[in-house]
């Protein structure tokens, strides 16, 4: 593994990980943000915003691309405090520690470190928010990913379950039988259920990006089984992010997804704590890359070529 400092983007300090097959890169003239994650020679799966390359500086945040750390519930303008000034960077035992400076609004620290884990075409993220207040705040951390676009969004559903009186029924195949809910599909306001860039699939809900439709789409799901991926060119992001016990923000969601006419958001929740003065949370993701995935759109025949992968990250 290797890990060297490099231009980016339009940015003079950045810092490159790879293990020779995949590399990621964390600019620190603004963040902290992870601006690449893929293979190496290959396509970036995180969206870079073309006008925002090497920008920094300025009261007005900017989306940038690439993967950020914020903190739920979403109000603006606590929410969105710039992240357009140099973060401190730390390299040592390989993984790379970038911290921002306290925002003035919200007396919050954010921290990100990361570090690609042996054996494995794997990233792992830590994530961490620090009150720096002398009160105590509420919130949870908020790992979202902007995707490159073109690709589709792959969030799973709990498995099928049947009615406990119908388990004669050939499809109820040899489940667990249940009375209560299984799932929950939280939408905002401005998501439409006949979007026709979603789809639901037996275990599956795809979102697709589409450049032609700009209107934007929601929703977020309580997520037991704690991973979710984006595929595009055949090439896939699976990022794995455990439901911890506790109560979440948006009703509920660990995992929710965002899209438009420009972007994807892939996003991962922790649940909503009380941080006491002085006091810090933590959320983890792993990122794995695999290429030659295909997205059929039929549930059982998606769930058999994910199967792999899914085993082969289960630990992790």
């Amino acid at each position: 593994m290797t890990i060297e400092t490099v231009p980016y983007a339009g940015w003079e300090h950045c810092v490159r990980l790879s293990n020779g097959r995949i590399e990621a890169v964390v600019t620190t003239d603004v963040g902290p943000r992870v601006m690449r994650f893929g293979a190496v020679g290959g396509a970036n799966l995180l969206n870079e915003v073309a006008d925002q390359r090497g920008r920094t500086g300025g009261p007005d945040w900017r989306v940038y691309g690439g993967h950020r750390l914020w903190h739920a519930p979403e109000v603006k303008p606590r929410t969105y405090c710039p992240d357009n000034d140099p973060v401190a960077c730390e390299v040592q035992d390989g993984r790379v520690r970038l911290t921002q400076a306290v925002e003035p609004l919200t007396g919050i620290r954010k921290h990100l470190e990361l570090g690609l884990l042996a054996g494995q075409d794997s990233l792992e993220l830590v994530h961490r928010l620090t009150n720096l207040n002398p009160w105590a705040v509420e919130l949870a951390p908020w790992a979202i990913s902007v995707m490159a676009g073109g690709g589709v969004a792959i969030v799973p559903q709990e498995p099928y379950a049947p009615h406990p009186d119908f388990t004669h029924l050939p499809e109820a195949r040899g489940a667990a039988p249940s009375y209560l809910p299984a799932r929950s599909l939280n939408l905002w306001g401005f998501t439409r259920l006949d979007d026709p860039r979603w789809s639901f699939l037996d275990g599956f809900i795809l979102t697709r990006q589409d450049p032609a439709v700009t209107v934007p789409l929601k929703y977020g799901v309580s997520n037991s089984l704690g991973w979710g991926a984006y595929v595009r060119g055949g090439e896939m992001l699976l990022k794995r992010s455990p439901r911890l016990p506790g109560r979440y923000p948006d009703r509920d969601s660990n995992t929710e997804v965002w899209i438009d006419g420009s972007i994807l958001e892939l996003e991962t929740l922790g649940p909503l704590v009380t941080l006491e003065p002085g006091a810090s949370v933590e959320h983890r993701e792993t990122w794995s890359y695999f290429s030659g995935v295909s997205v059929p759109l039929d549930g059982a025949a998606l769930a058999a070529e994910l199967r792999p992968m899914l085993e082969a990250t289960r630990n992790l």
